[in-house]
């Protein structure tokens, strides 16, 4: 089992860890721990470095199996052995634009659920800008401009970002913690990470986020689609 540090702090740059298996076919190592966000909930994984023994490995990709997370190494050379002893270097500057993105995404969440009732369909990110769908039965340029304002007053209150991890049957005592069209947390996780901003949003989330909403910048609303009768689509960017 591979420890996530990241849902534990989101700010951590480098960490310490111990190989604990290597998949050779395809060139993955296995960390007991790990500050690497492994991607999820429309979040790509992080990219880095894993220094072993004085050489450097880039790792071009996380990705979840089980309860192991692999790192994905990009180059050809001969991987390292386990038990050998990592340091992990986070790609620090394209994290900490998702981690803004991210936040971003979550106050627009929050204020349509807020304002308009409107449960989240789907969406996706990438460094500082993203975009997340929304049960719309019509979208104007209008409401658009409406919710463009409404987010970034939100964002310059300067909200308290806060995590906690709560047992299933706690968390899903609280009303409206599921704010996608589908519940994407399945009967076989016994405990739920959740998100809160605190005044205006609270959600069930793995990802990576600011401590405090100030930290994001503009929000700027760049487009809007409609992607069925009631399935209207928002771009954001982040500066």
């Amino acid at each position: 089992m591979t420890e996530l540090l990241c849902q534990q702090d989101s700010y951590i740059k480098e960490f310490d860890a111990l190989i604990v298996g290597v998949d050779a076919e395809s060139r993955a190592l296995i960390l007991d721990r790990t500050a690497f966000y492994p991607g999820g909930g429309g979040q790509p994984a992080d990219v880095g470095l894993l220094i072993v023994n004085g050489a450097e490995y880039a790792v071009t990709k996380v990705k979840k199996q089980g309860t192991d997370a692999l790192h994905f190494i990009g180059s050809d050379d001969p991987l390292p052995e386990v038990g050998a002893t990592a340091h992990g270097v986070i790609d620090w500057e394209r994290r900490y634009q998702l981690m803004r993105t991210h936040t971003a995404m979550h106050i627009l969440c929050g204020v349509v659920f807020r304002d308009y009732g409107a449960l989240v369909t789907g969406g996706n990110m990438e460094p500082l800008k993203g975009r997340m769908d929304f049960e719309f039965e019509t979208m104007r340029g209008e409401l658009v401009r409406e919710i463009e304002e409404a987010i970034n007053i939100e964002a310059q209150k300067g909200h308290d970002v806060r995590v906690a991890v709560l047992p299933r049957e706690e968390a899903f005592q609280i009303p409206d913690l599921i704010r996608t069209k589908i519940n994407l947390l399945p009967e076989g996780i016994n405990e739920i990470r959740t998100i809160e901003i605190v005044g205006l949003d609270l959600q069930a989330d793995g990802g990576t986020h600011l401590h405090n909403t100030s930290e994001i910048g503009i929000i700027r609303v760049t487009n809007y689609k409609s992607k069925g009768k009631i399935n209207k689509r928002i771009y954001v960017e982040v500066a």
